[in-house]
Parts: C-alpha cells; sequence; structure tokens
C-alpha cells in the first residue's frame, strides 16, 4: 500500500462493463515524508467516500482489481482507504551509522 494525497476527480461517461458507478480519484503519490513523488495517477475510489485534500493510501495492479465490488476489472490502482491519523517513525540506522551513536561496545 501506499500514500497519496487526492488531488481531483475524473467523470467518465463510457465505462468498461463492471466499471458502472464507480467513482475515479486523481491522486498523487507520496513519499514517506509525505512530498509528492512521480506523476499523478488516476485510481477507482474503492471505499467510495474519498475527496479531494484528502489523504488515502491506495493499492496497485491485482490488489486493485480485487479490492472493487466485481473483482478483476480493468484498473491499475485502487483507493482503500482514508487516513484518519498518522504516525511517521524515523527510519532506523544500520551498521556503523548506528554504532557511532551507541558509542563504542
Amino acid at each position: 500500500m501506499h500514500l497519496a494525497t487526492v488531488i481531483g476527480t475524473l467523470v467518465a461517461t463510457e465505462r468498461t462493463p463492471g466499471l458502472d458507478g464507480i467513482k475515479f480519484l486523481i491522486i498523487q503519490p507520496l513519499t514517506r515524508d509525505l512530498k509528492p513523488s512521480g506523476i499523478p495517477v488516476i485510481a477507482a475510489d474503492a471505499v467510495a467516500m474519498a475527496g479531494p485534500g484528502e489523504l488515502v493510501y491506495f493499492v496497485g495492479s491485482r490488489e486493485a482489481a480485487q479490492a472493487m465490488p466485481e473483482p478483476f476489472v480493468p484498473i491499475d490502482h485502487a483507493v482503500v482507504g482514508i487516513v484518519d491519523q498518522l504516525a511517521i517513525s524515523p527510519p532506523p540506522t544500520f551498521g556503523s551509522a548506528a554504532k557511532k551513536k551507541r558509542g563504542p561496545s
């Protein structure tokens, strides 16, 4: 799963069977520091409640298709949750950097 911000919506009047009634969102993937990462992507809204400005988490590939009411529809990304709270710990240190912080053994 990955974090993203919803930056817009997409309206499509013609759809493939199985996608009727599904809302599509334009999402901006984020880094661990919540900075934009790469280009925005289109995602089906599997929770049917996400909107612009919200922090969401999404899946891609086969997992995205399985998140939909009708499995295996032709989608690449699906929003599967809306983030209510987020706590990010600092990344762990390994090797010589960790020894320098601890001091000699």
